[in-house]
This record gives C-alpha cells, structure tokens and sequence, in this order.
C-alpha cells in the first residue's frame, strides 16, 4: 500500500519538490533566526546563491549543541502564539533540546507516520497497542497521532507495567505492537514464563519498532518471538519525532521521507560529503518545519544511502539501519545517554566525586545501567544512613533530569580503575553479548 503519491514519484520530481522547499526554508530561517542569519553572514552566502541541491554543501553545519545554547525558544521561527507542542529530550548540562510544532508542522508528523504505518500494512481495522513513552519525549504521541491518521484503534498503553500490558494485548486483540524492540522482547519472554499460548491468545500481525540501535539478529528474536513482520522506524525529536525513515515489507533498508526532509552522509572528521553508498554520518535539512527549521543537522548516527528504486513501488531514497554513532552516547531502553549528563548530575550531589563509571548491561531483554561513584573523604564509609540518603538523592536526580532510572553504587574513594590518570567513564557489556 502506498499512502502519498509523492512516495512513487520519479527522482526529477522530487528533487524539484526539494528544491523549491529548499530555498522557502533558507529563506525563513536568514529572515527570522538571527542564529542562521549570523552563521551564512560569517561565510558570505545568502539563500539566493542556493541554486541546485548540490550547493546545500555550502550551507554551514547544525548541532545538538546550538540548540541546547539557544534553550528554550531561541531557534524558533514563529511566537509562540503559534505553537501547538513543545517537545524536548534531555542535554548535557541540565538543559534539554527543546522542539516546538505548528499545526502546519504536526500535520506533517501525522503526515509521515502515516506513511510508516502504511508500509506496515496497518489501516482502520487494526488495534495499535503504543508501549512507547508518553511525554516529552516523541515516541509515544508520534506513533498514537499517526495511528488515529490511518484510522487505526490505538491503545495507548505507553511504558512499563509488563503483566497489565500483556492483558491489554490479549484482552484487546491488539493487531500491532509498537515499542521499542527491548520492550517487546522481555514482553514476550514474561508472556512466555506465564504459559502463554502465543497463537491462540495474542492477534499481533507487526510490530512498529525504533528508539535504538540493535542488530539484525535481535530484529530476528523479535519478529520469531512475536510471529510478526518487523518494521523498524527511525527519527529523532529535533527533526520531528518519529517517521524520518522507516521499512516496507520488502526490504530491510528505511526509506526516507526525502519531501520532507533532505538527507546527506557525511565524513564525520571532515564533514565532506560522501557519495552514494559510502558509510558515514547522517545529516538532514528540514523541508517544511515551520516552528523549528534546521539546517544541515548533524545527527551523529552512522549509516549509508541507496537511491535505487524498491520493489514495492516507492522511490524515496533508503538508508541502512544505523549502525553507530559518532559520538560516545549510550542508549539505554530507547533514552539518549550520555556521560557528561551523568557528570553534570554527579557534580550537583553532595557527597560524592567526580570519579565515576557507567556500566551498561542486560536483565534479559532490557538494558541495565550502573552508575558507580566514588564518595568524598568527607563521607564516613559505615555511616549507612548518610550514604543510603546520598544513594536515593543520586537515583532521583538522574531519574529526575535524565529520565533514566539507574542503580546508584557508591564505592571507596579512589578505587574506580583509571587509565593514565582518567577513569574509564563508560563500559558496556551489552557489546559482549
């Protein structure tokens, strides 16, 4: 099934779409982001020497950094009159990355996790059980107000919970679980311990999956586990949530929702950019986000493009499963970790010290985060109480800022492993397994 026609057009087409958004879009950001307008000033170019999709290579990077330098609303093309939503994910010095929507641009996210859910072949007569989060974060609302755009019944069951969910599933007859594939796996592995009957109690025929990275045979244990197709979806709140990229049924690779968005694969030393099919890293332009245009984002994740036709009709380039990143973030459960949020946390305790390490690891099907820290000479090592308090004050300040909920280890002061004088800060033993 298709759901727009824009998704078959011929590459001339859509490049002549692109353009045209292109250029509308370099005009917006030059007239109304004094970030923008500064940055092309410093390099002498102005939206009028845009004159092909080539010369995007002119335009400077955009950066998680230059959001969070302009938090809350500093980016923001429109009043906020004028705004719809805010979304935000967490940053690394207390601050988050905060995305705003008009109603033009949630027409837009509709728009494109309809397209998602079309490539799965769901329509009005499935039942969508959503086990993403609700909140700021975009997973949870990007997939319900794409369901309700196809017409779909949607349960919006969001996180945790495992026994009641599963009864929803069951009880529901739910036709389609989205979630992130941990999630689903350690559901299915509790529906398994409780003898369940997978054929007869649970209806699923797909599952929408995304929020992190994982292999080709964890895709498989899901798909296997479930007895659905796997659809994996792709996205990330700065450029609209959910629904940049997502599969069909008839390939692995994500096609791209390129009328909406631009997408390059660059060197992530040299920021040139590379040809078709080289591995490097994501960058995307936003085409038509009114409250927040970005140009030129710098994703971070490390993937490659294929601009040949697929066989189930779209033309929309696709790219690979990501198969990294660029920088040091963990994702942990399908929230964005990294160790300088941890340290900036850390810092904010009393107690403690700044010698710390993060130990990533597996309960089943679920990522399991450690955070061991050194106390100070300060704290005495026996005083239980004093060291449970700055235990439970360390647990809710992560929890609190980073949405992560971790296991808190204080330990002996200087006794967490260094290498040269630096602590080790991350090791995760999920690349073990």
């Amino acid at each position: 099934m298709i759901w727009n026609k824009i998704e078959t057009a011929k590459r001339e087409d859509i490049k002549k779409v692109q353009l045209l958004r292109l250029q509308d879009t370099l005009q917006r950001v030059y007239a109304l982001t004094p970030f923008y307008k500064k940055k092309f000033d410093e390099i002498k170019i102005l939206p009028n020497d845009i004159k092909s999709l080539n010369d995007i290579s002119k335009l400077p990077f955009t950066r998680k950094q230059d959001l969070r330098n302009h938090y809350p609303f500093g980016l923001f093309t429109v009043p906020l009159s004028q705004v719809v939503r805010v979304h935000s994910s967490s940053g690394t010095t207390g601050k988050p990355t905060v995305v705003g929507y008009t109603k033009s641009d949630m027409d837009v996210w509709d728009e494109v996790m309809a397209r998602v859910y079309t490539m799965a072949g769901v329509n009005a007569n499935d039942i969508v059980h959503n086990g993403y989060g609700y909140g700021l974060f975009t997973g949870g609302l990007g997939f319900h107000n794409g369901a309700e755009k196809v017409g779909a019944a949607i349960i919006p069951a969001s996180g945790g919970f495992t026994e009641r969910q599963l009864m929803l599933m069951r009880d529901f007859g739910a036709t389609v679980l989205a979630s992130t594939p941990s999630f689903a796996l350690h559901l299915a592995e509790v529906a398994k311990k409780s003898g369940s009957n997978f054929k007869d109690e649970y209806k699923l025929k797909c599952g929408l999956f995304g929020a992190e990275p994982v292999s080709d045979g964890l895709k498989d244990e899901v798909s296997k586990a479930w007895g659905i197709d796997y659809h994996e979806t792709y996205g990330l709140s700065e450029i609209i949530g959910p629904g940049v990229s997502s599969n069909c049924k008839y390939s692995k690779l994500l096609h791209i929702n390129e009328d909406h968005f631009y997408p390059e694969i660059i060197d992530p030393k040299t920021g040139e950019v590379l040809p078709e099919g080289e591995v490097g890293e994501l960058v995307i332009t936003t085409l038509t986000k009114q409250a927040l245009p970005i140009i030129r984002y710098r994703t971070g994740d490390i993937t490659s493009l294929d601009y040949s036709p697929c066989k189930c009709g779209r033309t929309l380039v696709r790219m690979k499963s990501i198969i990294g990143r660029s920088d040091d973030m963990l994702i942990v459960n399908g929230v964005n970790v990294y160790p300088s949020q941890v340290e900036h946390v850390i810092a904010n305790t009393e107690g403690v010290t700044l010698n710390y390490q993060i130990v990533a690891d597996k309960k089943g099907f679920l990522d399991k985060l450690e955070i061991q820290v050194e106390i100070n000479d300060k704290v005495i090592s026996d005083n239980i109480k004093e060291l449970e308090k700055i235990k439970k004050d360390l647990q809710h300040s992560l929890l609190n800022h980073l949405y992560i909920n971790a296991n808190v280890k204080l330990v002996e002061p200087r006794t967490i492993e260094r290498s040269m004088g630096k602590a080790i800060r991350v090791i995760d033993k999920r690349k073990e397994s």
